[in-house]
């Protein structure tokens, strides 16, 4: 196919693909899925090579936002029935994190719930990033804790912070009907302070809730041009009260497509498959790890993920292996540029040329919107719910239970 050797050939020379083999990307057949991933594995393999970055999540404090985004179990409103709890000790969240550092994690990722974090906040977490630097040498911490003031990065970088996730989940056109108590404005200033402060910067999108092959090739492009290290890709998790409960519009071979979409047009930055991979990627998890050289172990933040166990002997199995605590993740040039902390100079980008902007908070299984996208006229059809896959988390952080790493 000559769009598929045209983008393999872009994405070992880092170039830009053009706005219509992204969407034609979206668009290919199921009789052309082995193909596509094929392809988009190549350019995966030439960058990150075999090697799978694990991430771990702590959820510090859950549930009670004040926000009111769509898609999350933790939102203004919401009547999901997940756990709630105010900020986790130092010491409690560096114990939780041990868990998913001794199964091969080397990045913990801190979130809390809410708008963003007040100084105190930055207070608590920079603690806790302490705590957990002190028990464990080399260790990456990532903070999601919202919408960042100023100077507050800063105090992060200075605590020992190593990167900041903020999503920005959605297109720029659709962000209005998926969260209306900020702005994709204000997702857009905290990833820039987050650059701005020696951070790495992390942020990625949620597929699934309506929108259009557009809307997604929107936000992804975006993505390019804010230029983050890692761009996580969720597939929304419809909990049970929450607007989006009813938004069952993804297939395992719709989540490989954008997976593929998503590598195309970042083709030397981590692509993560986030939340939700479990419910709508199920068997086909493995021919996953051929696009994205990253995920999350064990559970997400509100809600159970696929046993730590059984994610390793996927990696294992699919002929992959565990990336290191001493491997450096990103590219050389990328390195190089930033250090990790972003490549955002001479590389462009995800890539080379980058073409518009964006950002977000939490991950996976728990952020924070009213009315959902609306189901666009060429909007996949409904995929068959699978409410049996989705579990509300009842152990780890938060609770007197082992957690799942």
């Amino acid at each position: 196919m000559d769009l598929l050797n045209t983008l393999v050939d872009k994405g070992l020379r880092r170039e830009t693909p053009t706005r219509e083999e992204a969407l034609a990307v979206l668009a290919t057949s199921d009789d052309d899925l082995l193909d596509v991933v094929a392809a988009a594995g190549k350019v995966r393999r030439h960058w990150f090579g075999r090697r799978v970055k694990l991430n771990y999540l702590v959820n510090l404090k859950s549930g009670l936002c004040p926000e009111d985004c769509s898609y999350c179990s933790q939102r203004l409103g919401s009547t999901a029935g997940i756990l709630k709890y105010t900020w986790l000790k130092p010491g409690q969240a560096s114990e939780a994190a041990a868990a998913g550092l001794a199964g091969g994690a080397k990045r913990v990722c801190l979130v809390a719930s809410g708008r963003g974090p007040t100084d105190r906040d930055v207070d608590r977490v920079s603690d806790t990033i302490k705590a957990i630097k002190e028990q464990n040498e080399g260790v990456e911490v990532c903070a999601c804790l919202g919408l960042l003031s100023d100077g507050q990065a800063e105090r992060l970088r200075a605590a020992g912070a190593d990167a900041y996730n903020h999503n920005l989940n959605t297109s720029e056109a659709t962000y209005g009907d998926i969260t209306t108590t900020h702005t994709y404005a204000d997702r857009v200033d905290t990833v820039h302070k987050a650059h701005a402060a020696g951070l790495s910067a992390c942020s990625g999108l949620i597929a699934g809730m309506g929108e259009r092959d557009e809307d997604l090739v929107d936000v992804v492009f975006a993505l390019r041009e804010l230029d983050p290290d890692s761009v996580p890709v969720n597939f929304l998790i419809p909990f049970e009260g929450t607007p989006l409960a009813k938004e069952w519009n993804l297939t395992p071979q719709r989540c490989l497509r954008v997976l593929a979409m998503v590598r195309f047009v970042c083709p030397d930055v981590e692509v993560r498959i986030a939340g939700g991979r479990e419910v709508h990627l199920r068997t086909l998890q493995p021919l996953a790890l051929h696009l994205a050289n990253s995920i999350f172990l064990g559970d997400y933040l509100t809600s159970e993920g696929q046993a730590g166990k059984a994610d390793l002997e996927m990696i294992a199995d699919a002929g992959f292996e565990v990336e290191g605590a001493g491997e450096v993740t990103l590219p050389a040039h990328r390195a190089a540029a930033g250090g990790g902390c972003g490549s955002h100079a001479a590389a462009g980008g995800c890539g080379s040329d980058a073409e518009a902007a964006g950002c977000g908070s939490h991950a996976g299984g728990g952020v924070c919107g009213t009315a959902g996208v609306p189901a666009a006229a060429d909007a996949p059809v409904s995929a068959e719910p699978r409410t049996d896959l989705v579990a509300v988390r009842r152990r780890g952080a938060g609770t007197d239970l082992a957690p799942n790493a």
